[in-house]
Formats: structure tokens, C-alpha cells, sequence
């Protein structure tokens, strides 16, 4: 008679159980910045805007070299970065855009970029993916 696989198998269930945990606990490969220093538009947004105006204030370095597409060229908007914040103040405070609170475009590529972090991709692996995703949407805005 064949002994029952109870524990092996008990065992098993418990750290399949613990991985696929650890994949799901919301940590990130990157900083967000704290919502209540932005404008209330953006504190009341939907949360992928919300998240995605956080990145942009907390990672300036990836979002300046990331284009957009979705023709905020013309606003002299000079990357994705400028979709979120429209200059520096003397002091180092922010004035925030409010174009990516309705332009699902600036927000998606925020977002894929976020995901791209945390997949460990470069900036410049991120970047030849927007372009070759978001190109058919219009003119990139990076001089």
C-alpha cells in the first residue's frame, strides 16, 4: 500500500501560496510621491491618474526622456514629464499641468512605464516601446 502524499503535497500549497502572495503585495521598483502636496483635481482623479501624476513628480528622470503622443507638442509640452508638471518654482515647488487629468494617452504611457520599472526594463527599453506603441497616435513631442 502506497503511503498518502498529504504533507508533500500540504507543503506545497503552502509555498505556491507564499509566492504567488509576494507577487500580489504592491510593492514597487519605484518611488511615488505623496498625493497631498498635488492640486485637488488630481487628489479627487481616477486612481491611474492619480498614480500615474505621483510617478511623474517622484521620477522626473525617467519621464523627461519618455515622449508622448498624443499631439501636446503644439502646448510646447517636451516630453511625458510635461504632461504633469508645467515648470519649477524658484523655491523647488511644482506648478502641476492638469493635461493628463483628461488624456488617457499621457496617462497610459505613464503607466506602461511604470510597469516596465518593475519589470527591471531601461529608459531606453521603455522609450523604443512607447514609440512603436503610441507613434500611430500622432507626432512625438520630444524635440
Amino acid at each position: 500500500m502506497q503511503k498518502p502524499l498529504t504533507f508533500p503535497l500540504f507543503l506545497l500549497a503552502v509555498l505556491l501560496s507564499g509566492v504567488l502572495l509576494a507577487g500580489c503585495s504592491g510593492t514597487q521598483a519605484y518611488a511615488l510621491a505623496p498625493l497631498d502636496g498635488m492640486p485637488l483635481d488630481v487628489q479627487n482623479a481616477p486612481a491611474p491618474v492619480r498614480e500615474a501624476y505621483q510617478f511623474a513628480v517622484a521620477n522626473p528622470e525617467v519621464l523627461k526622456d519618455i515622449p508622448c503622443y498624443c499631439g501636446c507638442g503644439g502646448m510646447g509640452h517636451t516630453s511625458n514629464y510635461s504632461c504633469y508638471v508645467a515648470d519649477e518654482n524658484a523655491d523647488g515647488s511644482l506648478v502641476f499641468e492638469g493635461h493628463a487629468l483628461g488624456c488617457s494617452i499621457c496617462v497610459d504611457i505613464t503607466q506602461d512605464a511604470m510597469r516596465m520599472i518593475d519589470q527591471g526594463k531601461t529608459v531606453p527599453e521603455i522609450r523604443a516601446y512607447v514609440d512603436q506603441t503610441y507613434s500611430r497616435f500622432g507626432p512625438s513631442n520630444m524635440p
